[in-house]
């Protein structure tokens, strides 16, 4: 686990630092924001799309070698990029082009890493080691960001792009040596049958699984009306605040340092639930309605440290139930398909935001978006603290009614 930690380190950095030279890189080739947004979707879309059959690819080939392969593709992939700059042959189609191929790749490696990490450490204990898988991303955003300028700067662009194929072929070399820990939850697909092993049976089981939607719904109106601080604190600090960007920059410091102490804490679940999600979605909500009141950029970034903790902590406890709810053979499928439902937010959350943004203004996006984040998980516990009662007053003898009730509590 700490070798596996060590080269997601280094993979999560090199990731970062193409992600940002990748920006600049597109802005120097055409001059357009909108093209550089799009490049991003570009990268995204095939997670919308096939994010599900990636998912069910992982719970049919072997993990270890899904992995190790997938990290070679994507490590090939930066490396022809880097080419292509050094020799001055890339231009904005050769780089959606690239960027699409990327997408496709991560579909597998996304959930093949994941749940790799989790097949290094006893069962008792995956939640811990996602909360350290956190903060590993966490601390790997901000290195590769830092070196994104570093390496640009003194190297050139495709040094950043060769460094990142680097740091793949890194994570690649190392995951034959992982072994399995004593007491993991064991990869049985291989032991399946094919057709138990299909998209539609992933898509069934998230569908019948309170608990997997629960967790969709709050994480959804969460994405969507709030945690896109880069969006609505970069439009507070420099308007309503009369900020600059020296004081963005001071509040993103503030908002990465508090992903980090969230993921150290995140790590300390012993039993995170749906419920641990929500409950801290709704603190997260509230945060946010006081940060948008916020009177001076003092009292703001003391309310951002808070929201990011809780934000960091609720991502690690959800992303526990995530993969350790299902059994083990359909957890691919479930990250496939979270994959899918991930995107949708992910594209579609930030322009809501910005309507938002255009009738209430900054402020006001971040109290009506914080009193709905918290409104609406609020009136979810109302509603399923009622559904028990009700169902057993209408089935009255039904023997399957209590342990419905159980599951639902449970959820």
């Amino acid at each position: 686990m700490r070798w596996w930690s060590v080269a997601n380190f280094v993979s999560n950095a090199g990731t970062w630092m193409q992600l940002t030279v990748q920006n600049l890189l597109v802005l120097q080739i055409t001059g357009s924001a909108a093209a550089t947004g799009l490049s991003m979707s570009v990268q995204a879309a095939p997670a919308l799309l096939i994010s599900v059959f990636g998912g069910a690819a992982v719970d049919r080939w072997p993990r270890r070698l899904t992995a190790a392969v997938s990290q070679a593709l994507l490590g090939a992939i930066a490396f022809v990029t880097a080419l292509m700059v050094a020799l001055d042959r890339l231009d904005v189609t050769s780089l959606m082009v690239l960027a699409a191929i990327t997408g496709v790749v991560a579909t597998v490696d996304g959930p093949a890493c994941s749940l790799l990490g989790n097949d290094l450490v006893p069962a008792e204990d995956v939640p811990s080691a996602i909360g350290v898988g956190a903060l590993v991303h966490q601390a790997g955003r901000l290195t590769g960001a830092a070196l994104a300028g570093v390496t640009v700067g003194f190297l050139g662009t495709a040094a950043a792009y060769a460094a990142n194929g680097l740091s793949f072929l890194f994570v690649a070399s190392v995951i034959p040596f992982l072994r399995p820990a004593k007491g993991a939850v064991k990869h049985a697909a291989t032991a399946r049958p094919r057709d138990a092993l299909s998209v539609r049976e992933g898509l069934a089981f998230f569908a019948r699984r309170p608990r997997l939607l629960a967790l969709a719904g709050v994480t959804g109106v969460s994405a969507v009306f709030g945690r896109n601080y880069q969006l609505t604190l970069a439009v507070l600090v420099t308007g309503p605040l009369a900020g600059g960007a020296g004081s963005f920059g001071t509040v993103s410091t503030v908002l990465a340092a508090g992903g980090i102490v969230g993921a150290v804490l995140g790590a300390r679940l012993r039993r995170p639930s749906v419920r641990v999600v929500g409950a801290l979605a709704a603190a997260g909500g509230l945060l946010q309605v006081v940060a948008g009141l916020s009177p001076s950029l003092a009292v703001l970034l003391v309310m951002v440290l808070p929201m990011a903790v809780v934000e960091s902590v609720s991502d690690t406890a959800g992303t526990a139930v995530l993969q350790t709810d299902p059994p083990a053979h359909m957890r691919g499928r479930v990250l496939g398909v979270w994959g899918s439902i991930g995107t949708v937010w992910s594209l579609g959350g930030p322009p809501a935001l910005g309507l938002l943004m255009e009738l209430a203004g900054a402020r006001g996006a971040l109290v009506v978006g914080g009193l709905v984040i918290a409104g609406a998980i609020g009136a979810g516990h109302v509603l399923h603290g009622r559904r028990p009662v009700e169902a057993v007053a209408v089935r009255g003898g039904d023997t399957e009614a209590p342990a419905r009730a159980a599951l639902g509590t449970a959820a």
